[in-house]
């Protein structure tokens, strides 16, 4: 019903509502859902233009819905610092948006309502040459990490100088133990193992579902013990590590916006390749954490 809300196209498809309860009824997680919800809605919004029945596309509207991803201007405009597609759309971003198209021809394939599946994917030819490999309908592209200088380093540690101790034990966490943005703020004060400087990255909060441990270096650990010195300022109860210290939302859990807000702040170095402002990592920390040691 929520889907149906924010894409009114969904309800007008009993086989894309389908599709998508089945897989919210299988405990996929919500954001997973939301993506693909908004990846086919973008997708039936086409075929409605064309006046195409989905259920009965063939290679050639999919290839017109490739071309129209490939070309169209990101609704985000200036804040796309850096896009590697040459238009509006990441490589990464518009593989997203095949997938849900694919998995649900693929729906439709088990369902017995079509024969084969319009969008394919990159697949292995044995007897083929050039290995064999036959790749999909849009390349994908890969691109080497962005490694900061030596003066954007020390500009960006100049910086975390003058933060808070919260921000600047989260920015070292980060850094040490390469953690996404949901990872960091999911942490828990029994997740850490202080003295073996390990921390626990829980299977609930990693993109992979799978659990880590991971160290993390004794200068980190020092910032760490200043931290919970002063977070036992704010509140003695054992939960969620960092806490909010707005009047507002004093002593609650940090969210993750919150921290994109922290990150994005004018005083921040500005990292040269950013994909999009939605992207759910840590900015500046997680290029820097790329760089060899």
């Amino acid at each position: 019903m929520v889907l149906a809300e924010k894409w009114p196209v969904l309800g007008r498809h009993e086989q894309a509502a389908r599709w998508l309860r089945i897989w919210t009824d299988l405990g996929r997680a919500p954001r997973t859902i939301d993506a693909y919800a908004r990846g086919l809605a973008e997708y039936l919004d086409r075929c409605e233009r064309e006046d195409v029945d989905p259920v009965e596309a063939t290679r050639e509207h999919i290839a017109g819905h490739v071309r129209e991803l490939t070309t169209q201007p990101s609704r985000r405009g200036t804040n796309v610092v850096s896009i590697d597609s040459g238009s509006g759309l990441a490589n990464a971003t518009i593989q997203q948006r095949l997938v849900p198209v694919r998995l649900f021809y693929d729906f439709l394939i088990e369902e017995g309502l079509r024969e084969s599946n319009p969008v394919g994917r990159g697949r292995y030819t044995p007897g083929r040459k050039f290995g064999g490999y036959q790749r999909g309908l849009a390349p994908r592209l890969t691109t080497l990490p962005w490694i900061p200088t030596d003066q954007e380093w020390l500009a960006f540690l100049e910086a975390a100088r003058s933060e808070p101790p919260r921000n600047r034990v989260m920015l070292a966490l980060a850094y040490d133990a390469a953690l996404r943005r949901e990872e960091l703020c999911s942490l828990r004060t029994d997740d850490l193992d202080p003295g073996h400087r390990t921390l626990r990255a829980r299977a609930e909060t990693t993109k992979n579902r799978y659990e880590r441990v991971v160290p993390y270096s004794a200068s980190t650990g020092v910032l760490l013990s200043s931290y919970l010195r002063h977070r036992a300022t704010i509140s003695r109860a054992r939960g969620p590590l960092f806490l909010s210290e707005s009047r507002r939302n004093y002593a609650e859990p940090l969210t993750l916006w919150s921290w994109s807000k922290i990150v994005r702040r004018p005083t921040w170095p500005t990292p040269r390749q950013i994909s999009t402002p939605a992207q759910a990592t840590l900015l500046p920390v997680i290029e820097i954490s790329r760089r060899p040691t």
